[in-house]
């Protein structure tokens, strides 16, 4: 999804700071960054952190978060990927400022839904001028179906945000493949959406 729709976030701008909340190792980081992009994430895992610089073979510095008790900041010589270790809510824009981009897959999902509404004014935040922000969500359309985070629907994505944003759905595809899809077809959904600040077109 981030490749199919890369061109939406870039909207034409080369060399762009992008957050990815809760990134894990994901290579999507990587990636970006070959292509001259600046990479900010935070995990509360060391262990996911470490295996990413590892897999990518790439060195790493590390250090104490300034202001942020027991945070550390692991990052490439160059600076190009940094990557927080720590809680998400103690992350804002005075450690690391705005982002042109954000790409969020799956890290609003799983939250309580109580913790939501503080992840999403967390995001706006983060969210510099121009700033497009592509939000990933498995949807599934089963009420009944056991073990998975509650879903995110329209309505809920449009209190979260849409005070502050405007919310346009980018993509909604069927994600199931292989023996997934003897669990029920058309049971899960992904769906991308363009979040972008009202500010900038106003």
């Amino acid at each position: 999804m981030l490749k199919k729709h890369l061109n939406v976030m870039l909207n034409g701008r080369k060399q762009i700071r992008i957050f990815f909340p809760l990134c894990g190792k994901a290579v999507d980081m990587k990636w970006l960054a070959d292509q001259g992009h600046t990479i900010v994430g935070v995990e509360i895992s060391e262990i996911a952190i470490k295996q990413f610089f590892t897999e990518q073979n790439l060195s790493y510095i590390q250090e104490p978060v300034p202001g942020i008790p027991d945070a550390e900041i692991f990052k490439t010589p160059e600076g190009h990927i940094s990557l927080f270790r720590g809680n998400i809510f103690d992350f804002s824009s005075s450690v690391a400022g705005q982002f042109d981009g954000i790409w969020d897959r799956g890290s609003l999902q799983p939250l309580n839904t109580s913790d939501r509404q503080r992840y999403s004014k967390l995001m706006i935040t983060l969210m510099a001028k121009g700033c497009r922000y592509l939000l990933d969500t498995l949807v599934c359309t089963k009420t009944d179906f056991d073990g998975l985070p509650p879903k995110i629907s329209e309505s809920e994505t449009r209190n979260l945000f849409g005070h502050a944003c405007n919310i346009h759905l980018l993509d909604s595809s069927d994600k199931l493949t292989g023996n997934q899809k003897l669990w029920d077809p058309g049971c899960f959904i992904e769906e991308v959406h363009l979040i972008t600040l009202k500010t900038d077109s106003s």
